[in-house]
């Protein structure tokens, strides 16, 4: 099957009495007369934040503030008639209401917005990844429920939009540890925080383990989700040297390696990692840091 990829943010609404903010496929969605988070796809170079706030106006009627980003997680779905597997990065934003009159969405992909209990929520038919994140049963849809049958659009030769996962990986003592950017590739000779791209049908947790392990030999384990980056660049260079409108979401995790070892690449000759390293606070300062690695470290704790 072709393997489409896609990232989407959605939000996480709960009003004073606590109840859950779902919306329900319309007659042009994937899945009509089922229900999910609001929220959908990012568009080509726009942040996630602005996505969520986006998606949920216009399905809902509400204006929101992002207050946080609670999960992040993955899933491909089949279709079958369309010989696609489509792998969907979503992420997860816990947000509040600031204005705006609750209303449906016109001509869109949902047609009702409501206000439900976890108990009501859970008589309903709902997407998997909009059960799980509100601590509910997944159960199956029934047949039929998927009757997308437009294709999937093509992707745009010029444009990229890549997923990552990365870590601010430390052991007991204290140490950080960083990965150096080989020659040829974006950043070349700084020091950038471990991780990488996932990899079609991969969680981004186990994406970022095992660039772990490619690109130091470190076992380590992830301990939170502490936030993520949006990258756009309409002016960089693909492998081959041509120009390329490139668009990186990047979600960070503090990740510990409890029994850490002499740093070693694994990965195939001609990765973007020329080395690894562990560095004792005092010595990051005295680093060439990429952007994201530098702003990782500011991050609350």
């Amino acid at each position: 099957m072709e393997q489409v990829r896609r990232v989407g943010a959605y939000g996480v609404l709960r009003d004073a009495d606590r109840r859950v903010l779902l919306v329900r496929g319309s007659a042009l969605a994937d899945f009509p007369g089922v229900w999910s988070l609001p929220g959908g796809g990012l568009e080509h170079a726009e942040h996630p934040a602005h996505a969520v706030v986006r998606e949920v106006a216009e399905e809902t009627g509400l204006t929101v503030a992002v207050a946080g980003l609670r999960a992040v997680v993955a899933d491909v779905l089949p279709y079958p008639d369309l010989g696609v597997a489509l792998h969907t990065d979503r992420m997860l934003f816990d947000v509040v209401p600031t204005g705006g009159q609750l209303s449906a969405e016109r001509d869109g992909t949902t047609d009702l917005a409501r206000w439900l209990t976890l108990d009501e929520a859970a008589e309903l038919p709902l997407l998997a990844f909009s059960a799980e994140a509100l601590g509910l049963p997944v159960v199956p849809l029934p047949p039929g429920a998927l009757r997308r049958r437009l294709p999937f659009a093509a992707p745009d030769g010029d444009r990229r939009q890549r997923f990552g996962a990365y870590g601010v990986v430390t052991d007991p003592a204290g140490r950080v540890l960083l990965s150096l950017i080989a020659d040829g590739y974006p950043g070349a000779g700084r020091w950038h925080l471990p991780g990488g791209g996932t990899d079609h049908g991969e969680q981004p947790v186990t994406a970022l383990l095992r660039e772990l392990v490619e690109e130091s030999g470190q076992l380590g384990r992830v301990t939170e989700l502490i936030g993520m980056d949006n990258l756009h660049n309409p002016a960089a260079l693909g492998p081959e040297g041509y120009p390329l409108d490139w668009h990186g979401i990047r979600v960070v995790y503090r990740v510990l390696v409890d029994f850490p070892t002499e740093p070693a690449v694994t990965e195939l000759a001609g990765g973007s990692t020329a080395r690894a390293g562990w560095f004792t606070p005092s010595e990051l300062r005295k680093l060439p840091l990429t952007e994201i690695a530098a702003a990782a470290f500011d991050w609350p704790a």
